[in-house]
């Protein structure tokens, strides 16, 4: 028997198989890397599919977020993943993202920590930057958050007139920007600075307040409000 079939998920003892496995005990008992292992089917020559998986993860720090960050171009590097197994983890991953993500009803923002862990999932990790706004009642709950903007790895271009439509739409009474520094310097550029104050200044012509400006800076962040910016 060759080293293919050896490491062929199909020769192992039934309760080490990731789908029997999942079958037997539910999806919970399994791990990432037996999760990934299904849906990728099979491993390559020299390794399984679930060792396979547990490199990739490896390499990722075990970090789902870094992983759900990755294209189908640098998932296809991997020995034994070609592009429809790096489609299939990429829109694994898309839909993990979409479920952190999905609005939730009511949700109350009384500092910036509710704010860090409100946008984790979709600025966690980013190679890109993005501008993102909650926007928030009298009551500081959210009403809806908007993308304002994506750009590269240093910069993106923010239109103040695209925040106050999404503001005057939801009849907002606080906003919140929040941004990424793919850098992980977690200090405010001259623009972020420029940019808070003209949001504050505007706002207050609608009747709204700027509570905060948040910049994510990979595990940690910079709260305008924690450091008496606004």
């Amino acid at each position: 028997m060759d080293n293919q079939k050896l490491n062929s998920i199909k020769h192992w003892a039934e309760d080490d198989r990731p789908r029997e496995k999942m079958l037997k005990l539910g999806p919970k008992s399994l791990t990432d890397a037996e999760l990934i292992a299904i849906l990728i089917h099979s491993g390559s020559r020299t390794e399984s599919a679930v060792d396979l998986s547990r490199r990739i993860l490896n390499d990722m720090n075990n970090d789902l977020n870094i992983l759900s960050k990755k294209s189908i171009q640098e998932l296809i590097k991997y020995k034994g993943i070609g592009e429809a197994k790096a489609i299939g983890i990429a829109a694994a991953m898309e839909l993990v993202n979409r479920k952190k993500f999905e609005k939730v009803a009511f949700r109350k923002i009384s500092g910036s920590k509710d704010v860090y862990e409100e946008m984790f999932s979709q600025l966690s990790g980013n190679l890109q930057e993005e501008f993102w706004v909650l926007y928030l009642d009298r009551k500081n709950t959210i009403i809806d958050r908007k993308n304002i903007s994506k750009g590269g790895v240093s910069s993106t271009v923010v239109d103040t007139k695209i925040i106050f439509k999404y503001a005057l739409e939801f009849l907002a009474s606080g906003l919140i920007l929040v941004h990424n520094h793919p850098s992980e310097n977690r200090q405010p550029s001259d623009m972020d600075v420029n940019i808070t104050n003209k949001v504050k200044n505007a706002a207050l012509l609608f009747d709204m307040n700027l509570l905060d400006h948040v910049i994510f800076a990979g595990s940690e962040y910079y709260s305008f409000a924690d450091e008496g910016k606004i």
